[in-house]
């Protein structure tokens, strides 16, 4: 069976650089914004509209078990949602199936399970994030938004995750017990939290 990995990140922590460091350093496949890619071109929909739906929970009070239970999928937009879902869970599936791999998102950690994936949730303090996030912005963007407005932006991404994955999981996003491994990037050089990652993985898939 392939070896996984999965990482869950509040946004601004750094997680998709530590994703990526940590597939050079095990050799393994990479899978992010590939994901979207691979959904667009199954369901024939665009990847703007996948983008804009990815993340977002189906507008509906209720968890997926209990909207199929009062048998709210005949609604377009809900079934839009489905279709998409399914898709991306297919996808990675697929993907965890052919070679060793590491999943940024996309509720990896759940749909791949049964693989005993090494399971991580990166995040950090909100200074760090922001100023994380000013760093990653493009030049024409890093001194026209506020700290307040780049601070507002963090918990508006992070809340509708915490939605889409609680949605398609019945569990709670950032929850330790979903995860193998906590970690906070806040002071940490992620290039050398990467090196050490990839020895806690080897750790993990000996035992």
């Amino acid at each position: 069976m392939s070896r996984v990995i999965t990482i869950g990140r509040e946004f601004g922590s750094g997680g998709r650089e530590l994703g990526r460091r940590l597939a050079d350093h095990l050799n393994m496949a990479y899978y992010d914004q590939e994901i979207i890619t691979a959904i667009a071109q199954r369901t024939e929909l665009s990847v703007q509209y996948i983008q804009g739906i990815v993340e977002q929970r189906p507008v509906t009070p209720f968890p997926i078990t209990v909207a199929h239970s009062f048998n709210m999928t005949n609604d377009t937009g809900f079934q839009m949602n489905l279709q998409v879902f399914q898709a991306q869970r297919q996808i990675i599936e697929e993907m965890a199936e052919k070679s060793d791999c590491i999943f940024v998102g996309r509720c990896a950690d759940y749909i791949l399970r049964g693989r005993d994936p090494f399971r991580i949730f990166v995040y950090a303090d909100t200074e760090s994030k922001i100023a994380r996030c000013r760093r990653k912005a493009p030049e024409q963007e890093k001194e026209s938004l506020t700290d307040k407005e780049i601070r507002r932006n963090l918990e508006k991404i992070d809340r509708n995750r915490a939605k889409y994955y609680a949605f398609y999981t019945q569990q709670t996003w950032g929850d330790k017990v979903n995860y193998d491994l906590c970690l906070n990037t806040s002071r940490l050089n992620l290039k050398q939290a990467a090196a050490k990652l990839a020895e806690l993985a080897l750790i993990h898939w000996s035992v």
